[in-house]
């Protein structure tokens, strides 16, 4: 672990960017870890297309096809308490490849599913298997990486824009073929990262000692991780209300289309992982930007429920909501990896399990809105949910105090020698 090294709440924790290595200069291992991120990535917003399609080919209501995404956020989130067990008996490599398998399984089943029943429940082994593989494979690229842990979290943050951005074209793309094809593509392109997995990433050693399955709940006792995570679960709510509602807002018949503007949201949400949050976290401090891209998403959002009926806004919008989601992801994701003293391992996989868990409800709220009021309501409950995450986050900025200080650098040697826990 880390030597500790407190900072002052709300302050940049990031490194100049001229003492960094070279943030592309990383082992093959490293690679073949964020290439499978990318695709498992996908899976989160390969489905937005052909929401539409699915709910009208298979005579479901909204509050019906967004329970794709309850059990996929929900089950995702309950097994992140898993991960760290699995992990520590098995090592980091099988758990991924473990991962992946039941992604290429439940992925290709669902492509094959006849009710929306069968889906959500396929989609429900999809998320125990991203639950395996996400944790993991943040812990495993923050334990690779040359350049340190932020240059780590950006390589993780950009992988997960990348995979969140071609999610939804590739779902378009498909999806003008069938509902089924963004599906069976996915276990194709799992099938391909678990390859990638096999033949790249060395044999990972065990920890030396075995986690246990309440580990990422103690975790929560620490208040500053608590705060992090309460927020975060907030927050999901606004996320996945833009995710999953937007597309029967939009009311776009067309799969291509609607994977067009969730690809644009999806780019800059990228862009801003990688390109603005290390510049404004420097600049300005972690908790005032994390502050101020809750409050701008708050107000994309309610923009939003005012002009519901008008398409263009929304696609604006959702579009602009991008950057702000970019830039908090990746300043959250670096903050929960250093505000506590568990390992980092152990702290991403409490902070995953309670934010799927709002991802979860929220989605499944959002559908039960949108069919007793109107389309105005969802985004209603998004941005209130979002305000209160930030109210949350102020009231316990007082805890923000980092705790795993920055990593040297890791030379070719070290990263070789990658595992599921800290560097």
């Amino acid at each position: 672990m880390s030597q500790r090294s407190d900072t002052a709440p709300g302050t940049a924790t990031s490194t100049a960017p001229d003492a960094r290595p070279q943030i592309l200069k990383q082992p093959v291992a490293v690679w073949a870890v964020a290439f499978a991120a990318v695709v498992s990535f996908m899976g989160i917003g390969l489905v937005d297309p052909i929401l539409p399609a699915i709910a009208g080919q298979l005579g479901a209501t909204k509050a019906q096809t967004l329970l794709l995404f309850t059990s996929y956020l929900g089950i995702t989130g309950l097994a992140m308490l898993l991960t760290g067990w699995v992990s520590s008996r098995v090592g980091a490599k099988r758990t991924l490849m473990a991962g992946l398998v039941l992604i290429v399984v439940f992925a290709a089943l669902a492509g094959s599913s006849h009710s929306i029943a069968q889906i959500v429940g396929f989609r429900a082994g999809w998320g125990l298997g991203n639950s395996l593989f996400i944790a993991t494979a943040l812990a495993t690229i923050v334990g690779a990486a040359s350049g340190g842990m932020a240059n780590a979290i950006i390589l993780y943050e950009a992988a997960l824009g990348l995979g969140i951005a071609t999610g939804p074209l590739l779902g378009g793309l498909l999806g003008e073929v069938s509902w089924r094809g963004p599906f069976f593509g996915t276990a194709v392109l799992m099938a391909v990262a678990f390859i990638a997995i096999v033949t790249m990433l060395p044999a990972t050693p065990k920890p030396a000692v075995r986690a246990s399955i309440k580990d990422p709940v103690r975790a929560l006792r620490h208040p500053g991780l608590r705060t992090v995570a309460a927020m975060a679960f907030l927050y999901n709510f606004g996320f996945f209300t833009l995710l999953a509602y937007t597309p029967f807002a939009l009311e776009i018949s067309s799969p291509i289309k609607l994977g067009l503007v969730f690809f644009g949201w999806g780019v800059c949400l990228a862009v801003a992982s990688v390109a603005l949050a290390p510049r404004l976290q420097r600049r300005f401090g972690t908790v005032p930007v994390v502050s101020a891209m809750l409050a701008l998403f708050a107000l994309v959002l309610l923009v939003e429920a005012v002009f519901v009926e008008t398409k263009p806004v929304l696609v604006v919008g959702t579009i602009v909501a991008g950057v702000f989601l970019g830039v908090n992801n990746t300043i959250v994701t670096e903050l929960v990896m250093e505000v506590s003293p568990v390992q980092r391992s152990t702290a991403s996989a409490a902070y995953s399990f309670v934010r799927f868990i709002g991802g979860a409800i929220a989605a499944w709220a959002a559908g039960e809105l949108g069919e007793v009021f109107t389309d105005w309501s969802p985004f209603v409950l998004g941005a209130l949910g979002v305000l209160v995450g930030l109210l949350v986050l102020t009231a316990g900025r007082r805890h923000l105090v980092v705790v795993h200080g920055e990593p040297a650098p890791h030379s070719p040697a070290e990263a070789q020698a990658v595992t599921a826990g800290d560097a």
